[in-house]
């Protein structure tokens, strides 16, 4: 048994989502990456054999966390134990999470309201989602209306709307008097 190897799992507001701590890093470079349909290894050595798995529908990447979203007819039981073996082998294999043939999404021109709002989500917004095993990704801003995608355990979790309206939007509008909504895509 490999001792240096350290994982919890947490719950999260999302019964359908559970969030593995690994005590090493997972996506580097990026903040965070989501999958939601099955991918290349070349794209992800660790999203492509748990996507594989009958009744995990996405799969989160983050700093340091793998949060796998399950169909909801899908049950923990049967899910944690092929999740968990997946993540041990691509920990043990010294390969990076994400793959050669993955790309990061592109990043708009910001104009000053775009920039702040981005600043905002990335220091304010972005580590708390995480830390319920969440991401939350800027869409665009038109309008008084910022668009976010909410993925990881944010996708279908019955507390989304509560953190997209009193968390998200909220913390928004303290700052930028032009945000006048926000809306998850």
């Amino acid at each position: 048994m490999d001792l240096g190897f350290r994982m919890h799992a947490e719950r999260t507001p999302n019964p359908n989502s559970i969030k593995w701590v690994l005590g090493q890093k997972v996506a580097e470079g990026v903040a965070s990456a989501s999958f939601q349909d099955a991918v290349a290894t070349e794209v992800s050595p660790l999203a492509s054999p748990i996507l594989a798995i009958d009744g995990v529908e996405a799969i989160t990447l983050g700093p340091n966390f793998v949060t796998v979203s399950k169909a909801e007819s899908a049950e923990w039981t049967d899910l944690a134990a092929p999740i968990v073996a997946e993540i041990k082998a691509w920990a043990g294999s010294g390969v990076p999470a994400l793959g050669s043939a993955f790309e990061p999404p592109e990043a708009a021109a910001d104009d000053a309201v775009v920039a702040k709002i981005r600043e905002i989500l990335e220091r304010d917004v972005r580590p708390y989602v995480e830390s319920d095993g969440g991401e939350v990704t800027f869409a665009g801003f038109r309008d008084g209306v910022v668009e976010v995608v909410l993925q990881g355990a944010c996708a279908g979790c019955p507390s989304s709307s509560i953190t997209l309206k009193m968390g998200i939007e909220a913390r928004l509008k303290e700052e930028i008097p032009e945000v006048e909504s926000v809306v998850a895509i």
